[in-house]
């Protein structure tokens, strides 16, 4: 069983690097790259891991400005990763890195809210994260819905930007930036000749229906709390008014 479900990933890892060097494979990547550049123009710092194998070599973080990139992958999937591992069960210490990038990697698992419960537990205080994923009701969402292996080969489920949004607020992120883009069919093949990239960030008269596709940019917050120190009540006695008399031996004397 385990062999099949072993050979059945490897098939799936296959179908979809061969899609990537399709005309509609690479025209999409370059598009994404374009963009993810963009959102990564100011985040700075040490460590940047990109989650998940997404097009060849490190064509998404061409353009990262920290110090170290690195990608994480199974080997089916990126044979040239810097790291091999599973999403969900980073290999990676706990607020050791400043940018994650996931390019499509939530749709692609069997359970997408425990890849970003551990990404959570690897980047710093502060830190970003960015998320790619197609629009459901997009075309791109409705071809990969109604594909028997998916759309792109492998893809598991198309998740909403706001079903990501729900989640990251639940872990106390802000999105402070969000992206939509791939104005493009999806069955169309790649870009005509003397056409950049570009063309598929913004809608224009030969696609006028809603992007293919998100980005969402978030910041991991912090909140520290604030020692208060009790106050101290003073008893003022000449505040109070016609103070009770004494009482000795049990009893009370009367005014």
């Amino acid at each position: 069983m385990e062999q099949t479900h072993s050979s059945a990933q490897s098939e799936a890892a296959l179908a979809l690097r061969r899609w990537w060097s399709t005309p509609a494979g690479r025209a999409l990547i370059a598009a994404e790259a374009l963009v993810v550049a963009e959102a990564l123009e100011d985040v700075f710092g040490w460590e940047c891991l990109q989650i998940g194998a997404w097009g060849e070599d490190r064509q998404l973080l061409g353009a990262c400005r920290t110090r170290h990139r690195a990608v994480l992958a199974r080997p089916s999937m990126s044979p040239d990763a810097d790291i091999f591992g599973r999403p969900s069960q980073l290999p990676v210490a706990s607020d050791a890195i400043d940018a994650v990038l996931m390019p499509h990697t939530l749709e692609f698992a069997a359970d997408p809210y425990a890849i970003v419960r551990e990404t959570d537990r690897v980047l710093v205080g502060e830190g970003h994260l960015v998320v790619l994923g197609f629009q459901p009701w997009s075309l791109w969402g409705r071809r990969a819905r109604f594909s028997r292996s998916g759309f792109p080969p492998g893809l598991r489920r198309v998740l909403s930007e706001r079903r990501v949004r729900e989640w990251l607020a639940l872990l106390g992120y802000e999105v402070f930036a969000a992206r939509r883009y791939l104005y493009r069919s999806p069955w169309a093949g790649g870009l005509p000749e003397g056409v950049g990239p570009d063309r598929l960030l913004r809608r224009g008269l030969t696609f006028p229906l809603p992007a293919g596709a998100y980005l969402l940019k978030a910041r991991k917050q912090v909140y520290t709390l604030t020692p208060m120190r009790p106050r101290v009540r003073k008893a003022v006695l000449g505040g109070l008014v016609n103070p009770a008399p004494p009482v000795r031996h049990g009893v009370r004397r009367s005014p």
